[in-house]
């Protein structure tokens, strides 16, 4: 069976994974799944990720999700471009997610990155998801 929207999968098992307070959550790799969990690590809403090797060629990558004081430190996870209506945005348009304190993870030409490096290098891109 075919997925249609394999990022929108990945988020919904970190989502999940919260919820249910497991250590590590398993999805399919993708180029842009290993990039939104660098993003993700780097800002420090997970604690690692590893991409592991399956039979037939394939690979899977396995998040290990981070909590403070019992808590998932994700509290919202959610998609903003979907594949039925893309969200594209420069530097001067660019929102502010919970006023900072949350992140944009974004496509641009630079690769995917955060907000915050995206104004530091006057980027714009496609708004993939938002984490807070």
């Amino acid at each position: 069976m075919s997925m249609n929207d394999p990022l929108g999968d990945l988020l919904t098992r970190i989502r999940n994974g919260q919820q249910a307070a497991k250590e590590t959550i398993s999805a399919p790799f993708s180029n842009l799944h290993e990039n939104v969990c660098k993003v993700l690590k780097d800002e420090g809403f997970v604690r690692d990720y590893k991409v592991e090797a399956l039979e037939n060629n394939k690979k899977n990558i396995v998040v290990y999700l981070k909590y403070a004081e019992g808590r998932g430190v994700i509290r919202k996870i959610d998609r903003v471009s979907k594949p039925g209506r893309r969200i594209y945005t420069n530097v001067k348009d660019m929102p502010r997610f919970y006023n900072g304190l949350g992140i944009l993870v974004l496509s641009t030409p630079q690769g995917v990155i955060a907000d915050s490096k995206a104004r530091a290098a006057n980027v714009g891109g496609e708004i993939l998801c938002q984490v807070f």
